[in-house]
């Protein structure tokens, strides 16, 4: 083994608070969502008290989706954004719902399909580093709670802006740092306190919610995220504070 190779082995990245070696972060998020996947929806309305639903709402309109489009739904879990996009395209349009975790995709399938949602709408298990669809594809990407458990970020971005068409957007709805210092003490003594034990009530797993706390605190802040979508290529970067930063809304254009 040569040095470089032995370097490379070591190689570390964060899982929550922890490090682990690169290669190893993929499947700890993947058993992570498979513990959750089946209350996943309870426990995103329990623990944001239904905000998150606001949070969603508001990635839709900012979108410009319009009929006739195609919409990947990246880290689309359990369908949420796919719904609303699937009856603004039309039969004329397309949803991709992708998502890396095959237990989630699983429920989101299971769920859109009870509510009548066929036709437009097509599941890919895919990874965000290496999306697989032609260039210049899609006229709208959303990655909403995901981005922040994707190994190589910057990877994941190169990759969706491959995809996306002259002209499309992308929408990054992820949790973020709050802008102030009470409200950041509040939520982090909410996140560390009150979300396991949440987790260990609904899902009888308060690991998975005290990773989710974690994760948040490593993923980059507003203003990194932005300069990161602006390394990969993205143009007129933006974003939007909601509910005071603890969630941010990313967007970037591909001209």
């Amino acid at each position: 083994m040569t040095e470089k190779d032995s370097h490379q082995d070591q190689e570390t990245i964060d899982f929550g608070y922890q490090q682990v070696k690169r290669q190893e972060k993929e499947s700890l998020v993947a058993n992570v969502f498979d513990s959750v996947a089946a209350k996943y929806d309870l426990m995103n309305d329990v623990m944001s008290m239904g905000i998150h639903r606001i949070w969603k709402r508001f990635t839709i309109d900012c979108s410009g989706v319009r009929p006739g489009q195609k919409v990947l739904d990246l880290a689309g879990g359990t369908g949420d954004l796919t719904a609303k996009f699937s009856r603004i395209v039309g039969e004329q349009g397309e949803v991709v719902l992708a998502d890396i975790n095959n237990s989630m995709l699983k429920v989101g399938r299971d769920k859109l399909r009870d509510k009548g949602i066929v036709g437009n709408v097509n599941y890919v298990q895919a990874n965000a580093e290496a999306l697989p669809f032609p260039d210049d594809h899609f006229d709208c990407i959303t990655i909403a709670f995901g981005l922040r458990n994707v190994t190589d970020k910057d990877a994941a971005l190169r990759s969706m802006f491959r995809v996306l068409k002259p002209g499309g957007r992308l929408l990054v709805l992820e949790f973020s740092k709050p802008v102030a210092k009470p409200l950041s003490k509040v939520y982090d003594a909410y996140s560390f306190h009150i979300l396991p034990k949440m987790g260990q009530l609904i899902v009888n797993d308060p690991d998975s919610y005290r990773y989710l706390a974690e994760s948040i605190r490593m993923h980059p802040d507003q203003e990194t995220l932005k300069g990161m979508m602006e390394h990969a290529g993205f143009e007129q970067t933006s974003y939007y504070n909601l509910t005071g930063g603890i969630v941010a809304l990313h967007r970037g254009y591909k001209f």
